[in-house]
């Protein structure tokens, strides 16, 4: 019997376009995190879904490749950030985790907001982007 190829180029073509929308969305959600719903955590889960879906749609080797992170570095590297965030709050003799923002009037922009939150969250993000990826890659690794 004759083996055919599957053709999945109008699956591969619309995850494309969905997982594009997915990451457009999970920054909008880390973003608005510090005044609205959202935040690194939901942030992080949502770009980690949009990777997921590309996983499931191409071959791994091809998306390793393209995505050549490895995630158990980027759990690192937010672990680092959010637990310095709250530690360089105490070398100015605050508590830990202590959080500060200011207004500044930018030309093109307006007046925009700053704080100490968002690195915070960025540490966040990282971690459960990360980690995320690394248990559900190491499932579908087990498998082969």
């Amino acid at each position: 019997m004759k083996q055919f190829k599957s053709n999945d180029m109008m699956l591969q073509v619309s995850m494309r376009v969905i997982s594009l929308i997915i990451f457009v969305f999970s920054f909008y959600l880390f973003f608005a995190g510090h005044n609205a719903p959202g935040g690194g955590f939901i942030g992080g889960l949502m770009t980690a879904s949009a990777i997921l879906v590309l996983y499931l749609v191409f071959d791994m080797k091809e998306i390793t490749r393209a995505i050549p992170f490895n995630f158990t570095t980027i759990i690192g590297v937010g672990l680092l950030l959010a637990v310095g965030t709250g530690i360089s709050s105490m070398i100015f003799g605050y508590p830990f985790l202590k959080h500060f923002f200011g207004s500044f009037q930018i030309p093109i922009f307006g007046e925009v907001e700053l704080t100490t939150a968002l690195p915070f969250d960025l540490g966040v993000y990282l971690v459960v982007v990360g980690a995320a990826l690394t248990i559900i890659l190491a499932i579908a690794e087990d498998d082969d």
